[in-house]
């Protein structure tokens, strides 16, 4: 029987899923790490001894030694993907990606625009070109990830296209951002693979992006990602595949938190310790990582909210970054029963222990 683990954050993001994820990964070193929402903008930091990786284009089961899946869901960027994969592979990371061939392609045009849009700007964006990616594909001008082993002339007309839609009239301008892009594209063995390739593993690992609470269908408009950040997409791939033996990860700081503009509950000035290791502490568009207390209501509103996209299954809760700060979870708080809630005492998953 086949087996799936689904990782999924219950806030704004920067919960803990990339170290929730390389703690499966190290109970089942033969499974794969399937991403089903989000794309490059990720940022999934696993430690592993003297090794840290942030997994932005690969599952967080890499630096381990997993292979990666990205479903229809998401989206890739070559430049991103060719970078990150020279990282990990001088890390002795798995670099083997296989790529639905309907995942979303971001070109170097996405990214401009969700750079120098003011509205994007304003609602907030990561600067990687995701959320333009997903709206493009709204459009007529879209490009998917089977398209980058289609043939090289219909490959280019398709970018210009993009261009086009985006107002690029500079030729000059436009044939040096297609060549950059064809450039990453022929660096990389492009593995298009549909679910079927799925099959050839018993256990699946689900790693989730953001949280909840950006869900493009629940989260507080407009300061939300496109995308579906619940379980929908991952569970929709299990009934699928005829998968039943489903276990659900759930994953909350102790303290919330929110990378970018927004509505935020609790939030203050927090003194944390031991977070030396902390990787998203600034970006130039979404500027500083913003902290509050833990806030319950909306835990058991997440949660709610995913049980709707989700049948009897087994749920587990991990609570990340409790050496940070003195709090006690509470989990008298909690309305959902868990079969077991883990807590997080370090960067590394081998601190990860049953606490409940």
């Amino acid at each position: 029987m086949k087996k799936a683990q689904i990782v999924i954050g219950l806030g704004f993001g920067d919960e803990g899923k990339g170290i929730t994820t390389d703690f499966l990964a190290q109970q089942q070193p033969e499974s794969i790490v399937i991403r089903f929402s989000g794309g490059q903008q990720a940022a999934h930091t696993v430690m592993i001894d003297d090794k840290k990786h942030v997994h932005s284009s690969f599952g967080s089961g890499a630096l381990r030694g997993l292979p990666s899946y990205f479903t229809e869901h998401c989206t890739i960027h070559p430049v991103f993907l060719l970078n990150e994969r020279k990282e990990l592979m001088q890390k002795n990371g798995n670099a083997e990606l296989h790529i639905h061939p309907l995942a979303k392609v971001t070109t170097p045009f996405d990214v401009w625009q969700n750079r120098t849009s003011t509205k994007n700007l304003e609602h907030g964006t990561c600067g990687k070109g995701i959320g333009a990616t997903m709206k493009r594909h709204e459009s007529p001008y879209k490009l998917f990830a089977a398209d980058l082993i289609a043939p090289r002339a219909m490959l280019i007309e398709k970018l210009r296209g993009i261009a086009y839609y985006y107002g690029f009239m500079d030729k000059e301008q436009v044939e040096e951002a297609v060549n950059d892009f064809l450039h990453a594209v022929d660096k990389i063995d492009w593995k298009i693979s549909d679910y079927k390739y799925l099959n050839k593993f018993e256990n699946l690992i689900f790693e989730g992006s953001q949280g909840i609470l950006l869900d493009m269908d629940h989260g507080v408009f407009p300061n939300v990602t496109y995308a579906n950040t619940t379980s929908k997409n991952a569970y929709e791939i299990c009934r699928l595949l005829k998968i039943e033996d489903i276990e659900m990860y759930y994953v909350t700081r102790i303290y919330s938190t929110r990378h970018g503009s927004g509505w935020m509950s609790n939030e203050k000035e927090l003194k944390l310790k031991n977070n030396e290791e902390e990787t998203c502490i600034f970006n130039e568009y979404q500027k500083d990582l913003r902290l509050g207390d833990l806030d319950y209501d909306l835990l058991n509103y997440a949660l709610i909210l995913d049980g709707a996209y989700v049948t009897e299954t087994k749920k587990n809760l991990v609570i990340t970054c409790l050496d940070q700060i003195d709090e006690q979870f509470k989990p008298e708080n909690i309305k959902q029963e868990f079969n077991r809630i883990y807590g997080s005492y370090s960067p590394y998953s081998k601190d990860f222990k049953p606490i409940f």
